[in-house]
């Protein structure tokens, strides 16, 4: 998700407005520390005042749900290959995989903000439950659109056991707190190779 720690209030108080120093630090807290992080923890960070915070959202909740969506689309293009990237469907689909092997050697990778946010809430509708499944979909779309390009035998059933293996893995690197090793490679190699796509 976000990289880095926020930065100090003072620094940023007047160059970046209110809101996105609220939604910058939130992504960092909660991604880092879990959604629990209270809202008074949650201002200090972002250097801003609990009076500003609900002018500009009615809870921690929609804050919670609204920097999720922030960080999302970031993370979620960084997993994908460009959309100009002259790569066969096969390729784009590992490009995947790969990029999560690196992210899994980084220290500061937890696993994949979607899955944490919608594990902790244990609430599908919860705000952010309902954004970080519209970015899990948006993946498994992804998956589903290459498979078919590609000539699988079953592009929708290769989508869902593609997203398996990656919710899978991202879980295993935040349980284990290790890179994967290849891991997630190899297994989604094989249900490539399974599937009929060259």
């Amino acid at each position: 998700m976000t990289s880095g720690t926020p930065a100090s209030p003072e620094s940023t108080a007047v160059a970046v407005p209110t809101r996105e120093r609220l939604l910058d630090a939130a992504a960092v807290l909660f991604y880092r520390e879990g959604v629990s992080i209270g809202v008074e923890a949650l201002c200090r960070a972002a250097g801003v005042s609990k009076r500003s915070m609900y002018q500009l959202f009615t809870s921690k909740d929609d804050v919670l749900a609204a920097s999720l969506d922030r960080a999302g689309s970031g993370y979620l293009g960084g997993l994908l290959p460009a959309p100009e990237a002259d790569l066969p469907p096969r390729d784009r689909i590992m490009h995947v995989f790969h990029r999560l092997e690196s992210l899994s050697a980084s220290p500061d990778y937890l696993g994949c903000p979607f899955l944490a946010t919608a594990f902790e809430l244990k609430n599908p509708e919860h705000p952010a439950s309902v954004v970080a499944r519209r970015y899990k979909d948006a993946l498994t779309d992804f998956f589903r659109e290459e498979a078919r390009r590609g000539g699988a035998h079953d592009a929708d059933l290769l989508a869902h056991q593609l997203t398996v293996v990656f919710d899978g893995s991202s879980g295993r690197v935040a349980a284990q707190g290790r890179s994967l090793g290849g891991l997630a490679v190899a297994t989604a190699t094989a249900l490539l190779d399974a599937s009929g796509m060259s």
